[in-house]
């Protein structure tokens, strides 16, 4: 037996250059076109049996576009950013650099206060390990750090690996086993 999670990357809210830790806004314009685009190769994953979004506004408003009706799961929410946020990157690192360095350099490191990106990837692989260990599928729709953080945990590979991940939003990954042993699934594209 084995279960199937399907992780769909929410729609942004932002231009990249815009994004801001722990973000809460809607979806902008271009995330609503983004969600239209994708409909198509989405809208099949909502036939899961259990239909999941982290409990941000572009989390929720990203599943209910696509029809999936998800339930919101605190334990998907983005890593606690503390006080950086609502700040870009460049904000905190013109800011405060060490803390910056810090922080991309030991997994550990909460210099924000908030959650330290070991403890956001251990919560991410909990909610996981956490799901009806029965044949079946389940999908999610979480923001991208919450996606990068299950790869990581998924593949059992060391919190740096996080920083090389990059997921684009509603880009999908695709998990299956069971809670402790779990198996990237690429699937094959369209022909």
């Amino acid at each position: 037996m084995s279960v199937r999670v399907s992780l769909v990357a929410a729609a942004r809210s932002s231009s990249l250059l815009a994004e801001r830790f722990d973000d809460d806004r809607p979806l902008d314009q271009a995330g609503w076109h983004e969600v239209q685009l994708a409909a198509q190769a989405l809208v099949p994953l909502g036939a899961a049996e259990l239909r999941y979004c982290s409990p941000t506004a572009r989390g929720r408003a990203t599943g209910e576009a696509l029809g999936y009706a998800p339930m919101a799961q605190p334990a998907l929410r983005d890593c606690d950013m503390g006080r950086w946020r609502g700040l870009t990157l460049s904000d905190v690192a013109a800011r405060e650099p060490a803390a910056v360095d810090a922080w991309l350099a030991d997994p550990r490191s909460a210099p924000h206060g908030g959650e330290p990106l070991l403890a956001f990837i251990t919560r991410i692989g909990g909610w996981l390990d956490t799901r009806p260990a029965r044949e079946g599928s389940i999908v999610a729709v979480a923001e991208p750090a919450v996606v990068r953080a299950a790869l990581v945990y998924a593949l059992g590979a060391p919190p740096s690996t996080y920083w090389n991940v990059d997921v684009r939003p509603l880009s999908t990954i695709t998990l299956t086993g069971l809670p402790g042993r779990w198996s990237l699934r690429l699937e094959a594209g369209p022909r």
